[in-house]
């Protein structure tokens, strides 16, 4: 080919939705010289088949800012592009079985309204009003969404793509990329018809992007953690009472979702369009008798029907209007699958120059999004919205064949289902134990995953109802609540250990590495043999990561971040660290104790050789139970503690000792009620890109008069000058029986003035809790506000500046 691109900026594999839209997004930021392969023809893989309903709910704020923006896009882009689109935007009705649905409802509805979409709540009779051919039996109210709908996929694609190629991108068609190679300033990458040399490199490949990724395995990936499912949706045959219907009202019936029973009902033409998504599901391409073909381009499976019989008789018995008609076609097609049925939009882990847009669950709905979030990322470096849920560094090692298998199937069987803040899903479990997993199990410890890692979230006691049943509540109220204030009250008036395995631990040593750092974190280091909390901000200030840095030498440190942040703070300090300073993962190596309370030095003192007269924020080298150990002065539950770090094959013997010498083992939930109550902020909660180090109160972490040029500096210059818009407050709140989950509005006046961050109940002040963002000028202490809580608004007071428990920290220095 004469004219096939040999040179591009960057170069996108797999032309779907995702990939056009991001081709699309890049040229919106000026990026024209931009190439998509595709290997077939546009819309190939699951765009083809995709039903093309386009929500806009979601309880997730970043996913609903992606699909909102989806939503706004589409109905400008025909224009925009000059090129027809079929998208109608009928509305939708989510009906709601249930008090505790409603209450989701309410919450995504305050989130809705907080984004500026219209979302009402409705009643059965109201639902009735907007669509005649229901039955309203067994329903406690409806969610209603004016602005959801849907779009042909192909014409969406097409539009993307014109859209595109009028702004100079490339699309090349029938050209499968076969591999790529790495280069000193970004990558090459391969097809038949020849090479292209690029900047950066996107895996967009939809289902076929787990082998896209092992290209990336000898440049620092992994295998993508994804699988296949099989997704079926049938076509009914036209039915003449929506055609009259249609003709007299000149528009089509609203989008039915019947969560509870797990589908979605929308007029397709004058028929109908039954999607379900059956507990009784199918996974494919999982099994060596079942393997990937090359090519599945434009290609379905066999239908599948008795998998959804009794979905649809409900469906029927719902909207009896249906059953007057017969099936006129069956679509049954894969659609890939994240472990948690979100997608992977961001930075590859571990590789440089290269990102990922796939495994798209929900790709019409979110692809304007995520073409907008994608391009952001590749130009900019950062995205407007905090888009961790999608982040793919959000899973690490953990995830392998099994496990997506597993959770994907979980996913799929429970696509609509409620996602209580107490419940912990089943599958892919106990992928990594820490070394006293049997002693916490024994001790009664009902566990949760936390990258993959298994910690106690509360002990139970003999008689507590542990089921999976009892934990469906939004409520504060159950088996557990009695437990955790025990919990708490050991940590308040004795001594509680807590095992926490997976802290992610990096060693940063080498000439150069303290003032590398400097040049990183936007604050001090501490001093030989101290520690303190350092941040890092993006270029606009923003809060990207907190670490707490352990200094052992003058160019010596650990770094200890969030499990979570294993991945995604490992990028982020290998990209900013020079040549000879090294990074290493020690996360699997070690674990770590929190041995925190007014007794914690009692009941070590015999255990150790330590010296446990020194001040808070110190640590040394030790033995504990006769075994080396490191001990750090600090405790994220607020209390006199230790945290006591030891290589695995040691701590059990620890383990054992402490709790032995009188010190009562204490959860995660109860660790969460304790940090709220000294405002300790939360990774990806409270501490996240959607705010600045000055609006999230760090001040005093953040050094502007240092000579180091960190990242953020200029931005958090001009934000001191000009004042922050939002600051970070301390509430309590007149809660009722539920706390306030993440993302609750603030309201003053009848105004929405902020949001929360983290909510809980505080044992040791007796009182619930939550930690936000509100308009700088509400900030004053004594300012009375309401927080929205499942569609009610309680009075909500703003606190001084300082931790509600032990407010001048007496308690941490004693």
């Amino acid at each position: 080919m004469s004219d096939f691109p040999t040179r591009a900026r960057v170069v996108i594999i797999g032309g779907g939705v995702v990939g056009c839209s991001a081709l699309y997004h890049l040229a919106q930021k000026g990026w024209t010289d931009c190439v998509l392969l595709e290997k077939n023809e546009l819309t190939a893989g699951s765009t083809w088949h995709a039903a093309g309903n386009v929500p806009t709910f979601s309880t997730s704020w970043s996913i609903m800012n992606m699909q909102r923006y989806s939503t706004e896009l589409y109905a400008r882009l025909g224009d925009e592009v000059d090129y027809p689109m079929n998208y109608h935007q009928t509305g939708s009705i989510r009906l709601a079985h249930s008090a505790e649905r409603m209450q989701e409802f309410e919450r995504a509805a305050a989130m809705g309204r907080y984004q500026g979409m219209d979302i009402k709540i409705l009643t059965p009779e109201e639902v009735k009003e907007l669509y005649p051919f229901i039955e309203t039996h067994n329903l406690t109210g409806a969610l209603y969404d004016p602005n959801d709908g849907d779009i042909d996929p192909a014409q969406l694609t097409q539009a993307l793509a014109k859209g595109a190629r009028d702004l100079g991108q490339r699309i090349i068609r029938f050209c499968p990329a076969t591999g790529v190679t790495q280069t000193d300033d970004g990558w090459v990458v391969h097809t038949d018809k020849g090479d292209i040399a690029c900047d950066y490199v996107v895996n967009a490949a939809g289902y076929y992007a787990q082998r896209v990724g092992e290209w990336f395995k000898p440049y620092g990936g992994r295998s993508v953690p994804m699988m296949v499912m099989s997704h079926q949706y049938l076509l009914t045959e036209e039915i003449p009472d929506i055609e009259a219907w249609s003709k007299e009202t000149g528009r089509k019936l609203p989008l039915l979702r019947d969560v509870d029973v797990s589908y979605y009902l929308r007029q397709e033409k004058h028929g109908y369009n039954l999607g379900p998504y059956e507990p009784n599901c199918r996974a494919h391409w999982d099994t060596s008798d079942d393997p990937m073909p090359e090519d599945f381009s434009f290609q379905l499976w066999s239908d599948d029907l008795d998998r959804i019989e009794d979905i649809v008789t409900d469906a029927m018995e719902r909207v009896p209007l249906m059953a007057t008609s017969g099936v006129s076609r069956v679509i049954n097609g894969p659609i890939p699958y994240a472990p948690d049925g979100l997608p992977l939009l961001g930075p590859m882990p571990g590789v440089k120059n290269a990102f990922e847009a796939c495994v798209f669950t929900f790709g019409i709905a979110q692809g304007g999004g995520a073409g907008k979030v994608l391009a952001e990322w590749i130009v900019d470096g950062q995205t407007e919205w905090d888009m961790w849920s999608c982040d793919p560094r959000r899973f690490t090692d953990y995830t392998d064949h099994d496990y997506c298998v597993k959770k994907g199937m979980e996913v799929y069987g429970n696509e609509y289902a409620m996602h209580f803040p107490r419940h912990e899903w089943p599958a892919g479990r106990n992928k990594k134990l820490s070394p006293v997993h049997e002693q916490v199990i024994a001790q009664g410890g009902q566990m949760g995953a936390y990258n993959g890692w298994e910690r106690a979230n509360w002990f139970a006691q003999p008689g507590d109802d542990t089921s999976q049943e009892a934990t469906h509540t939004w409520g504060r109220a159950g088996p557990w609540q009695q437990r955790i204030r025990e919990e708490c009250e050991a940590v308040r008036d004795h001594c509680g250990v807590l095992d926490l395995p997976g802290f992610s631990r990096f060693a940063v040593s080498g000439d150069g590495a303290a003032e590398a750092l400097r040049g990183l974190i936007a604050g001090g280091l501490p001093k030989v043999g101290r520690m303190n909390l350092v941040y890092i901000a993006d270029s606009r200030g923003r809060i990207l990561t907190e670490m707490s840095c352990l200094r052992s030498g003058e160019d010596e440190f650990t770094m200890i971040t969030a499990a979570s942040a294993q991945w995604h703070d490992r990028d982020i300090l290998r990209a900013a660290m020079p040549a000879g300073v090294t990074v290493e993962d020690l996360t699997t190596c070690r674990d770590t104790l929190i041995v925190t309370g007014p007794k914690a030095r009692e009941i070590l003192a015999p255990l150790t050789d330590a010296d446990l007269s020194l001040g808070w924020l110190s640590h040394q080298a030790a033995t504990v139970a006769g075994h080396a150990a490191h001990l750090v002065r600090v405790s994220f539950a607020g209390e006199l503690g230790w945290e006591v770090h030891a290589l695995y094959d040691h701590m059990p013997a620890i383990y054992a000792a402490i709790r032995e010498a009188g010190a009562k083992p204490f959860g995660m939930y109860a660790l969460n009620a304790l940090r709220i109550e000294k405002g300790y902020r939360a990774w990806k909660g409270d501490l996240s890109t959607d705010y600045s180090l000055l609006e999230g109160g760090l001040d005093r972490f953040v050094k502007l008069d240092k000579p180091q040029d960190f990242p953020g500096k200029a931005a958090l210059q001009q934000e001191r000058q000009q004042g922050a818009q939002k600051r970070f407050v301390t509430l309590v709140v007149e809660a009722g029986d539920a706390d306030a989950p993440y993302m609750s509005c603030l309201w003053k006046d009848g105004q929405i003035v902020g949001e929360t961050t983290s909510g809980d109940w505080g044992y040791r002040v007796g009182a619930s809790i939550a930690l936000g963002m509100v308009r700088a000028d509400l900030a004053t202490p004594g300012t009375e506000l309401e927080v929205e809580i499942y569609g009610r608004k309680h009075r909500a007071t703003v606190q001084p500046d300082q931790p509600l428990w032990d407010p001048h920290n007496e308690r941490l220095r004693a």
